[in-house]
């Protein structure tokens, strides 16, 4: 998709964090930025297809318009050349930022902020728009290193193939190697997340081992000749996966992981390793789930 690169912004040091990301991303890909501020206005307050800058909202337009120009300053000075659009929509900031990804080719939100648009942008609604953006979705979190790899947990599943094709080109685009890391151990953990499926199967070990060698080898399959340029390290680590995973954020500029879960409730939507690596990861996490491309 060559849609713009949409960025949440509230004005805390986080979402301006955010803002540089994504301005540098949208450079990268050759699209355009916009800069989203949503806050929720009283139905009861807002006549039928008015504004809520009359005359009571001076103040309110004051300091949205402020908090996008500071925004829009930290984008120029991190991509002068992006184009940039500010957006400024009144309703639930969750519901604003799933919209507005259905045109994106990424979203991008910061882990910290202000008010309730920021504060829920820690845990609910990043994990959330993981599990329901219509893009891939970036977090801004932790201390990334600017020149450290792209960590790809891979897992095998066809619903993570979107994933590992987006950390594939996110390598290729910013010059970076790519590392994917394939957890396992004798009682492997998979992801499931029925309530019928049994959390470990046991294995013969060594047959484990080539067997999970093959998962990560079909895993990559076919990429490495789409991207060359792309070095890629190949790591298959016997252990736990969200401690692994985090582990090895702590070295990376970007951990990517694919959003697996089933059920009717959004907290099902997004498997835990996903969500553990939202609030844990030493550095961004993007989330891509199957079709959020």
């Amino acid at each position: 998709m060559n849609g713009p690169v949409v960025v949440g912004v509230d004005g805390s040091p986080s979402s301006l964090t955010a803002v540089e990301v994504a301005a540098r991303e949208a450079d990268v890909r050759g699209v355009g930025l916009r800069l989203v501020h949503a806050f929720s206005w009283p139905s009861a307050h807002l006549p039928p297809g008015g504004r809520p800058w009359g005359p009571s909202g001076a103040g309110l337009r004051e300091l949205v318009d402020d908090t996008l120009a500071k925004a829009e300053r930290r984008a120029r000075e991190a991509a002068p050349r992006v184009e940039c659009r500010r957006e400024v929509v009144v309703g639930e900031p969750l519901m604003a930022l799933e919209i507005e990804s259905r045109t994106a080719s990424l979203m991008v939100v910061g882990s910290r902020g202000l008010s309730r648009f920021g504060s829920l942008l820690l845990g609910s609604t990043s994990g959330h728009l993981a599990a329901h953006a219509a893009c891939p979705v970036l977090v801004v979190r932790g201390r990334p290193d600017p020149a450290g790899p792209v960590l790809l947990a891979v897992d095998g599943s066809p619903a993570a193939r979107a994933a590992v094709e987006f950390a594939f080109e996110q390598a290729s685009t910013h010059g970076r190697d790519l590392v994917a890391l394939h957890v396992w151990n004798t009682h492997t953990e998979r992801a499931y997340d029925g309530p019928g499926d049994p959390p470990f199967v046991t294995y013969d070990e060594d047959r484990l081992r080539d067997e999970e060698q093959r998962v990560l080898a079909e895993a990559l399959g076919g990429l490495h000749d789409k991207y060359p340029d792309v070095a890629v390290d190949r790591r298959l680590v016997r252990g736990r996966v969200r401690h692994a995973l985090i582990e090895a954020s702590a070295d990376a500029g970007l951990l990517v992981a694919g959003a697996r879960g089933r059920g009717g409730f959004s907290g099902l939507l997004l498997g835990s390793v996903s969500q553990a690596v939202l609030h844990h990861a030493h550095c961004p996490v993007a989330v891509v789930r199957s079709g959020g491309q």
